[in-house]
């Protein structure tokens, strides 16, 4: 269903960006930040799923400073590749990877001519929740257990458009303090609880959960129907 395109962000730097197009008329736009495996094909089904929707959908390669082409799977291997991955682009000077998601909310507004959301996943769940508070053009955001949001400072920062937060009560990485915390310092944000592990939302992993992964594409559907105005 899509197709891979070149991204300019502001400094010049050039990405990619997997671009999915629905089949019926554009309703608005969405650009989904990946988790720390690149644009891959769990990614693109994402996507693609989104394009089903009706929304043009942009996944940026947020990668694209440190390495081309990335797209990694899920072996401990592949997860150790994508955390050193992460932590170089961490590392980056301001703005590092967001002036690749900025970019792509430029492109899904100019394409759609309408309303942009970003949803991540991960990394990309961080990567949504700093769009949401620091960039331009957003019109509302979800976050799928983002890593390091639900501590300072990220947790302190202050949103600039509505946010939905999906975790998982059984997430390792996100312990539930620190998302109570969370909900008790951003009481504007709908937090929602599944009983799932981190990742639940891939079924590439073996913390897929189907019914938490179904429950919260309702949600983050209607979501973004409802702030989109459609």
């Amino acid at each position: 269903m899509g197709h891979m395109i070149e991204l300019r962000a502001a400094d010049g730097v050039v990405s990619e960006a997997y671009v999915a197009q629905p089949k019926r008329e554009v309703r608005a736009s969405i650009v989904v930040l990946p988790e720390i495996f690149g644009v891959n094909a769990h990614i693109r089904t994402v996507a693609d799923g989104f394009a089903m929707a009706g929304f043009l959908v942009v996944a940026p390669a947020t990668f694209s400073r440190i390495q081309k082409h990335v797209n990694l799977g899920y072996s401990e291997k592949e997860v150790a590749s994508g955390r050193a991955l992460k932590n170089q682009a961490e590392a980056l000077p301001a703005p590092g990877v967001m002036a690749e998601v900025q970019a792509a909310i430029r492109h899904a507004s100019m394409a759609s001519r309408g309303k942009v959301g970003v949803v991540g996943y991960c990394w990309g769940g961080l990567l949504s929740w700093r769009a949401a508070t620091r960039l331009s053009g957003v019109t509302a955001a979800v976050t799928y257990y983002g890593g390091g949001m639900t501590l300072p400072p990220e947790r302190d920062a202050k949103p600039l458009c509505p946010v939905l937060a999906h975790f998982g009560s059984r997430d390792p990485l996100i312990p539930m303090d620190t998302v109570e915390a969370f909900r008790a310092a951003q009481p504007q944000v709908q937090v929602q609880v599944y009983d799932a592990d981190h990742g639940f939302n891939c079924d590439h992993r073996g913390s897929y959960d189907a019914a938490a992964c179904e429950l919260a594409l309702e949600h983050t559907l209607g979501f973004f129907i409802d702030h989109f105005g459609l």
